[in-house]
């Protein structure tokens, strides 16, 4: 056909062309239209259609999705009334080189890009040599990602080097798409498994994996995540999940026995919370016959115990002379003989506790020979007959063994104590004949599903999960759970009421670094009772028998002390900030609970909505959406206030929140991967900050500091809206000039406001300016060490875009941050007055003509300038940014490129 007589858009480059103006003006709906037009005139669709994607942009800015992905959307929907238009249509001599095509193609990571070139083009089957060699450019080319997707598609995984395919992206921060491309393969689920064990040796350096894979650049929050503490915990998940023989991970399973052993030494010797018996069964069992725990536990005990204490230990293992600390061994030559043993503690113990401790810690009301250890169903039938009475309340409490450097997370129950006014009955789930006999689990699964029988608790949750570990019928048929009232929702509302009354009477919160604090139930004994428990055998290793008295006692109290709990605050609910009827906070909790886990699918099912949605590109601009039934955006706002008055600390897991704060001028201390979450605590109460978490340090934490002090964040919400979320639950506006007035990589406030003149003379000096041929110019806004900037979205396949110059004269952009003199400045040096330097090789010579001023943060040294970044963060914020004409009078207008 000619060129004359060809039909109106069927040359795949005009029809391109015309796309491309509907998609930059964002008319989707007459993009349909043109492209399901031009897909019927082409007389090749299966060519013609890769001519249109080969000339495609790809990424741009403030689009959701790219304009080859729309169009093969499109095209898909076109071809479900053209079934004829396949492959197999195509002559055999031209398949092979669309297929070729089309595989090139494949280096955008969306699925719904992917699959339906797979799909459209047969590419699985292409010869697997070719598709390797394909995998393998995508490597070269840094799209790591789009190569294990697409490995997955074609189910190549076996064909490829596990270690070449996983571990850029385990070290890029993408350990779940490492997870699914060896899933399902267990060689390969071995072998990555095996792998991040080795990470976790000490003799280990990431420096190895860096000259392994030169071409990655790593940030500083990717780089923490390659640290033992958080592989050995991503080791003993995967463990669990691809079923892997502990003895495979023996860096992992040593790692978390040491750590087992500090702690054991923190809570005996610091925090004094556990008994001499109970803390030497558990670090037995935790050293057992690994000679290295064993020197480890005498370097300990010289360091908490004493020399004494580490020479017994020493002598109890044997240990040779030329391992033990110093000073060890002379100890053990001058050791008596009555002292050369460790002490095993009192052989004998009377049930009744010293004075001093009854006027220390709640007591049990009742007497040894009305607390029963059931072990037998002869025992159990009176058991059954006492708590199953129609109108009884019962006390429940479950006890299981601690697993301190124990390599199964899962937890049977030991001890089942059921509490009744004037008696304990404790269940042993130990002797196996009575614990798994039918008439055992049927008395369980009668006394949680009866509505006439009251069972108080504390902290159900984690004790029902322990009786779904200790027996599998609760799986195969749910337990019903009926007439239970859980006292932590109680404790809870009473801590809320005391904190609105704003009462110096009501519950006291429980503050840090005052050692074995109270807390819990204990807390909760305390404020009803007017004094806690006693706590120290609730570490206990409950599986050995036979219990001791301490144990038995601790056991029998720990149930008991529900009953007197409920009947004080039965009494007076109204005293502690209660309504009349105790269970209805329950059923209001449950609710709540409800309603919460119904928003979070909601917000969910919108974001995958916004993600998959092929219509027009997502906006932050434009109305609020109206808050969802049990939001926190339904209270009443507080009043409003500027983001430098806002002072948070940000556990380890929102370092990404806490970096787009800081963005716009919030203070916030972030936590590194190594502090332990009480870190957050104290610094809460000594610089009055806010806590930010997410997970389960949330309870203790908020216990900690008090009502309203921390904040609990959904962990599955990307760190903008997180920090969205944060600045709409406090009224924090930030206007335009918050923006970066604070530093994103130390938090400081306060910036040295530098000439392009001073700055070029400093390059001068310091011979950088002599490679300025060949010195990279990034792009507009971005430092050549951007990997810290949280706003940093990399792209892939797209050319740069040019960027404009500034004009110069003063700058366009005057943050609300603190200015520091020139002075502060060592000339000689480049150091601040604490202690930072000037970064000065990150500043690209290439800028100096065009950015007339910088901004050097005086805490680290970093070296700042106006460019795109501004721009980006005003498009991601508008909703919340306070803009008015005095800010915007401030601001002038970028000018045009």
């Amino acid at each position: 056909m000619s060129q004359a007589t060809q039909p109106l858009g069927a040359d795949p480059t005009a029809l391109r062309e015309q796309l491309f103006d509907f998609w930059t003006r964002k008319e989707l709906e007459a993009l349909r239209a043109v492209a399901f037009k031009g897909f019927s005139d082409f007389q090749t669709p299966l060519e013609d259609l890769l001519c249109v994607l080969e000339g495609c942009p790809g990424r741009q800015k403030g689009k959701a999705t790219t304009m080859g992905h729309s169009i093969l959307m499109e095209f898909e929907r076109w071809r479900r009334t053209h079934p004829k238009v396949t492959l197999q249509a195509v002559p055999e001599v031209s398949k092979l080189g669309l297929q070729r095509r089309a595989l090139i193609l494949l280096t955008d990571a969306q699925p719904s890009f992917m699959d339906p070139l797979i799909d459209i083009y047969q590419l699985g089957s292409l010869d697997r040599s070719t598709l390797r060699l394909h995998i393998i450019r995508l490597q070269a080319l840094n799209c790591y990602r789009e190569a294990a997707l697409l490995t997955m598609k074609l189910e190549l995984q076996n064909e490829l080097d596990m270690e070449e395919m996983c571990v850029p992206l385990i070290l890029q921060d993408k350990l779940p798409m490492a997870e699914s491309f060896v899933r399902g393969h267990p060689k390969l689920e071995e072998h990555m498994v095996t792998l991040l064990d080795s990470w976790c040796h000490p003799d280990f350096s990431i420096a190895q994996l860096c000259r392994q894979f030169p071409r990655l650049s790593l940030s500083k929050h990717q780089t923490d995540q390659i640290q033992p503490k958080m592989l050995s915990k991503q080791v003993f998940r995967l463990m669990e999940k691809f079923n892997i023989d502990p003895g495979l991970c023996p860096n992992s399973v040593y790692k978390r026995k040491s750590d087992s052993m500090r702690f054991l030494m923190y809570k005996r010797f610091v925090e004094k919370g556990m008994s001499e018996e109970n803390w030497s069964d558990h670090v037995q069992s935790t050293v057992a016959d690994d000679p290295e725990l064993q020197i480890q536990l005498v370097e300990l005990m010289v360091k908490y115990g004493g020399m004494v204490s580490a020479a017994q230990w020493s002598l109890r293992y044997g240990l040779p002379k030329d391992r033990l600390p110093f000073g060890v061994w002379d100890t053990q030559e001058s050791l008596p003989p009555s002292l050369r043993e460790v002490s095993k503690g009192c052989s004998a113990e009377s049930w009744d506790p010293p004075q001093a401790h009854r006027d220390r810690f709640y007591q049990l009301p009742i007497t040894r020979d009305h607390v029963h250890f059931l072990e037998t169903l002869e025992g159990l039938q009176l058991c059954r007959e006492t708590v199953l009475q129609p109108g009884c309340i019962v006390g429940v409490d479950m006890e299981w063994r601690a697993g301190f450097g124990a390599v199964s997370p899962q937890q049977r129950v030991a001890l089942i104590q059921l509490a009744v006014p004037g008696q304990v009955f404790l269940l042993d789930l130990c002797a196996h004949g009575f614990s798994q006999h039918n008439i055992t689990v049927t008395f369980i699964r009668s006394l949680f599903s009866a509505p006439t029988v009251l069972k108080l608790g504390y902290g159900m949750a984690g004790d029902l999960k322990c009786l779904l570990a200790t027996w599998s019928q609760f799986s195969e048929e749910p337990l019903k759970m009926e007439g239970v009232l859980d006292l932590l929702n109680v404790h809870q509302q009473m801590q809320r009421s005391a904190s609105s009354r704003g009462g110096s009477g009501g519950p006291r919160g429980v503050l840090v670094g005052e050692g074995p604090s109270e807390k819990g139930l204990s807390l909760l004994v305390q404020q009803v009772l007017g004094k806690p428990l006693d706590k120290m055998e609730q570490l206990s290793n409950w599986e050995r028998r036979p219990l001791r008295t301490s144990q038995l006692r601790y056991a029998a109290v720990d149930a008991y002390c529900l009953l007197d709990v409920y009947s004080a605050l039965s009494c007076d609910p109204a005293c502690f900030g209660l309504p009349q009827d105790l269970c209805s906070i329950s059923s209001l909790q449950t609710e709540k609970s409800k309603a919460e886990k119904k928003s979070k699918e909601e917000k969910k099912k919108q974001a995958r909505a916004r993600r998959e949605s092929d219509q027009a590109p997502t906006s932050t601009l434009g109305p609020e959406r109206t808050p969802q039934p049990g939001e926190e955006s339904q209270s009443p706002l507080p009043p409003p206030m500027a983001p430098q008055q806002l002072r948070v600390v940000c556990d380890n897991m929102l370092q990404g929140l806490g970096r787009y704060l800081r963005c716009l001028g919030v203070d916030v201390v972030l936590l590194e991967n190594t502090d332990d979450h009480r870190v957050a605590a104290q610094l809460a109460q000594e610089d009055g900050r806010v806590i930010l978490t997410c997970g389960q340090p949330y309870q203790t934490l908020k216990s900690q500091v008090g009502e309203g002090r921390c904040i609990a964040l959904d962990c599955s919400e990307k760190a903008r809206d997180q920090a969205v979320r944060v600045l709409k639950h406090f009224n924090v506006q930030p206007t335009q000039s918050d923006i970066f007035s604070r530093c994103q990589v130390c938090n400081s406030d306060q910036y040295l406001k530098m000439p392009r003149e001073d700055m070029t003379r400093l390059l001068k000096e310091r011979g950088f300016l002599q490679q300025q041929q060949q010195a990279p110019v990034p792009p507009e806004g971005e430092t050549l060490d951007d990997s810290l900037d949280p706003l940093t979205l990399p792209t892939l396949s797209t050319p740069p875009v040019p960027v404009p110059f500034l004009a110069p004269g003063v700058p366009r952009y005057s943050p609300h941050c603190r200015w520091a003199p020139l002075s502060d400045l060592d000339s000689s040096t480049l150091t601040f007055p604490r202690g930072a330097v000037l970064q000065l090789h990150t500043v690209p010579p290439g800028l100096l003509p065009r950015i007339p001023f910088f901004f050097i943060c005086t805490g680290c040294g970093k070296v700042f300038w106006e460019g795109s970044h501004f721009s980006r963060v005003l498009s991601q914020f508008q909703e919340v940014l306070c803009i008015t004409e005095d800010t915007e009078d401030t601001q002038p207008n970028r000018p045009d490129p």
